[in-house]
């Protein structure tokens, strides 16, 4: 039986300020089954508490317990360091409390307007000097509310290159996260499923975790994105149908 699911928000449940349809139904039917859910996400440009308001602006009550973010275990992870961030301004709230002064890692998330030159080669000195660099995602871009856009993952990759460095990667696809977020819902791996639309960091990721898959075809997703997921992951129309599948195979095993 499926005990938890894993659902992505961004290109899954909304894009942009707009719940895609019938993904808040999905949500309430799962919740209505008792079966326990985490929204996981990468999302960068907004703080934990913005992410929040603007779920519940379009109808979805989401608690803090509820909300699994790549922003929040960097912060986790990053505790004992001195950061460089390079991040969207919004997200500098969830780093607060970490200290920023003389930094000793950098850290890269989607930072849009502040991938400036300046802030970019200040992270590269950083590297040479050998500070580690750190990330939330590689993923080389999202569905935004007009259109593909870039993420961190170009900006990451172009770091490793100049720096001679490797990156480590916090959010997903790292093992560490998915297992991080199945552990909070008291499930073990091969009884949770991941449901979003990136074939490779969502599914994918999920998979080598030992999660079970699936890829919902909204948001990011295009043809032919079945063939990037790994072996085990199932393709649905959207997270209605995710949510249906889930409930049916449950229910033929009661």
């Amino acid at each position: 039986m499926i005990k938890g699911v894993l659902l992505d928000l961004s290109g899954t449940v909304h894009i942009g300020p707009d719940l895609i349809p019938g993904a808040a139904q999905a949500v309430a039917r799962l919740r209505e089954a008792g079966i326990p859910l985490r929204f996981v996400t990468n999302t960068s440009r907004m703080s934990r508490r913005m992410l929040m308001e603007a779920l519940g602006r379009m109808g979805l009550e989401v608690t803090g317990d509820d909300l699994f973010t790549a922003p929040a275990a960097a912060a986790a992870f990053l505790r004992r360091e001195n950061l460089h961030l390079l991040v969207h301004p919004n997200l500098r709230e969830d780093f607060a409390d970490l200290p920023q002064q003389e930094p000793n890692a950098v850290l890269v998330t989607h930072a849009e307007d502040a991938f400036t030159y300046a802030n970019l080669n200040t992270a590269f000195r950083l590297l040479r000097r050998g500070a580690p660099l750190l990330t939330t995602n590689k993923t080389p871009y999202f569905q935004g509310e007009d259109g593909l856009m870039l993420d961190a993952g170009p900006f990451v990759v172009a770091l490793e290159y100049a720096a001679g460095v490797e990156a480590t990667v916090l959010g997903k696809p790292a093992k560490d996260f998915f297992l991080d977020a199945v552990a909070s819902l008291g499930c073990r791996p091969e009884e949770t499923v991941l449901v979003g639309d990136d074939a490779a960091s969502d599914v994918g990721g999920a998979l080598k975790a030992g999660l079970r898959g699936i890829l919902v075809r909204t948001g990011k997703y295009r043809p032919g994105d079945e063939e990037k997921m790994g072996e085990g992951g199932i393709a649905l129309t959207d997270a209605g149908a995710a949510a249906e599948w889930i409930l049916e195979r449950n229910q033929g095993r009661a």
